[in-house]
């Protein structure tokens, strides 16, 4: 089955990548979308640019859409990116968001395409362990109480994922960062063939959330 990958560059999206690959899936493009307005209710907005690198460490086809992140003008966006692809299904990195996976599943259902969604309502402590362990990814934006200046950068390890628990019993917070929490870049997948290299960083920090921005990324060899 050929199938096109809703790709933001940050790990459910790319572990739902590995986890479709693992499932025999033939992955024929990566589609990634830039919103405009940084609080699009769809799409990751910290770094999207990376995606394009992302794709060449995974030898993958890449599409990179912009759209302006309006509430409903961004999924005719979304909708005009899976139109002639020449593809079976779609794959999402939806955990808990029924607003997400609803209208990815109305628009794969108007152009007659099946909806995968490998990480839908899995325990998140479970795949918060497990994609710590498989990916090598760093959170690059934060936006919620405990999470201060010095978690933009923190790798997303186990001893990550252990502090993210503790905060979600202390907060209330997604562990997963399912409610905008936070966001990670990932660098090193099972799949890729290089690893991204982050050359030159800022932190925007304002109030209290921030994202790390970055300037400046290339591609290395693996050892």
């Amino acid at each position: 089955m050929k199938i096109a990958v809703l790709f933001s560059g940050g790990k459910d999206s790319v572990y739902a990548t590995w986890l479709s690959m693992l499932q025999g899936f033939d992955i024929a493009v990566l589609i990634s979308l830039k919103p405009e307005n940084p609080e699009s209710y769809m799409f990751h907005h910290p770094n999207i640019e990376l995606t394009k690198l992302q794709a060449q460490a995974a030898g993958f086809k890449h599409k990179l859409v912009k759209t302006k992140g309006g509430k409903e003008e961004e999924l005719a966006d979304l909708k005009r990116a899976l139109k002639g692809l020449g593809i079976d299904g779609v794959v999402s990195g939806a955990i808990e968001s029924e607003y997400q996976k609803e209208r990815v599943e109305r628009i794969c259902w108007e152009l007659g395409l099946r909806s995968f969604a490998p990480l839908w309502r899995k325990n998140q402590e479970t795949i918060a362990h497990e994609e710590a362990q498989a990916l090598e990814a760093i959170i690059v934006s934060v936006s919620a109480e405990g999470l201060g200046r010095e978690w933009l950068g923190r790798h997303y390890d186990p001893a990550c994922v252990s502090d993210l628990i503790k905060l979600n019993r202390r907060f209330g917070i997604s562990i997963c960062g399912e409610g905008g929490e936070f966001e990670t870049l990932v660098l090193n997948a099972p799949f890729f063939k290089k690893r991204l290299h982050l050359d030159d960083c800022a932190i925007e920090w304002k109030g209290s959330s921030g994202v790390l921005s970055v300037k400046k990324a290339s591609l290395i060899a693996i050892h």
